[in-house]
């Protein structure tokens, strides 16, 4: 690997809300230097220890705010080491021209099988079974009580989760529908449906969608009426897709049979805060805290897959993983100095950052520019050692955003 201009042994790795060893490992093998904390940080606190930091390692609970990115005047880029972003100001991030990175298939598997290990649950009433033998009570009954082959499986959000769990629930026999806002090719026998005929078809009803404005309250007392009678809603997606308050009543008045819910509207900051929903003591309801993507194996795979994606960014530049950057990949050339820009997305900037290299007697060996609504990002290699000089006049167009020298 061609050596970069700023030594590695210099760049700064904050991972925040311990996350797994394998991407320290990893960041320490590239001879960065990693500080690793096992909780998450108060903005306050935040603001102060990312000051020095190159990257910023995090988990769901941290909040990257726009005073963090403000106060992070060395912060070339921020991983996700989940699969949400909403913890992030992405909007924000762009601005400040740092990419932000995310781990979207690591935890698939796990939280897939959460809810298949679910379905079967709620349909024996499992979680009322064991809370009454803890409690001393032996109640061996079958009334109410059903395998799951031969029953409908509803998937609303039929993404890299949803298909895997579509996959699963026809292995245990079950025939299974899906829903999504864009066309998805069926995985097995799994069949497309609009959303009222899945809703008033399936015996379970399982979400898998990202939180967006759209998806807000998504399912209320008007779907929950929709859904067949003894029916069960899981939720493992996002907390603000149910109206938890309906929820709750429906399971009283005893339209919706049960639900296995993840994830809540508001959730405590630490392991050691209290928790309280209106789903609490509810009948044949599994209440879990947020540990769908929650195995080791899932950890494991999104510390490698995070810190890949940022390590890659580092060395050449790329964007091909980001959620929040135009998607950019260009091949290192032996012999040439590498320059990366993000520029507000104007008509011109490219011809203005030719005009100074070919002033300045360099010839562009390889450039790949891609932009989005705000912003375009250039990486450019160039064939004479000029590169400083080109970063001090690139940076001084009023379209810069951040330009720096790679190699």
């Amino acid at each position: 690997m061609t050596a970069t201009s700023f030594p590695k042994t210099e760049i700064k790795i904050l991972l925040l809300e311990g996350i797994h060893p394998i991407a320290t490992e990893a960041f320490a093998a590239e001879g960065f230097q990693v500080e690793a904390v096992k909780g998450a940080l108060p903005e306050a606190e935040l603001v102060q220890r990312v000051a020095d930091a190159h990257i910023l390692g995090i988990r769901s609970k941290t909040q990257v705010t726009e005073a963090v990115l403000a106060a992070g005047r060395r912060l070339l880029s921020v991983g996700a080491f989940c699969i949400g972003t909403n913890q992030v100001r992405l909007r924000a991030a762009t601005q400040h021209g740092i990419p932000v990175f995310n781990a979207p298939f690591s935890n698939t598997r796990s939280v897939a099988e959460l809810i298949i290990a679910e379905i079967v649950m709620l349909s024996r009433h499992l979680g009322d079974r064991s809370r009454e033998v803890h409690e001393g009570r032996w109640r061996k009954v079958a009334v109410g009580s059903h395998e799951v082959r031969g029953h409908t499986l509803g998937i609303v959000g039929y993404g890299h989760i949803g298909s895997q769990v579509g996959v699963l629930a026809e292995a245990f026999g079950m025939r299974v529908l899906f829903y999504d806002v864009l066309a998805k090719l069926p995985m097995g026998n799994n069949r497309p449906a609009k959303l009222a005929e899945l809703l008033a078809q399936s015996d379970f009803v399982t979400l898998h969608v990202p939180e967006t404005p759209s998806t807000k309250n998504m399912i209320g007392a008007e779907e929950l009426a929709l859904m067949k009678p003894g029916a069960c809603l899981l939720n493992a997606s996002r907390g603000t897709v149910v109206v938890i308050d309906a929820l709750a009543d429906a399971i009283k008045r005893g339209h919706i049979n049960g639900a296995a819910v993840d994830v809540y509207p508001e959730e405590p900051e630490t392991n050691s805060d209290g928790f309280s929903s209106p789903l609490r003591n509810l009948p044949n309801v599994i209440v879990t805290p947020h540990i769908g993507g929650s195995t080791e194996e899932a950890q494991e795979a999104i510390g490698a897959e995070v810190s890949a994606s940022l390590i890659k960014f580092i060395n050449t530049g790329a964007t091909t993983a980001s959620v929040n950057f135009p998607q950019v990949e260009l091949p290192v050339t032996k012999g040439t100095h590498r320059l990366l820009n993000v520029h507000k997305n104007v008509p011109g900037v490219l011809r203005d950052i030719n005009k100074i290299v070919s002033d300045m007697s360099a010839n562009i060996r390889a450039q790949l520019l891609a932009t989005d609504q705000d912003i375009g990002y250039l990486i450019m290699d160039l064939d004479h050692d000029v590169s400083q000089d080109v970063r001090k006049a690139v940076a001084a167009l009023e379209t810069n955003i951040r330009t720096r020298i790679l190699f």
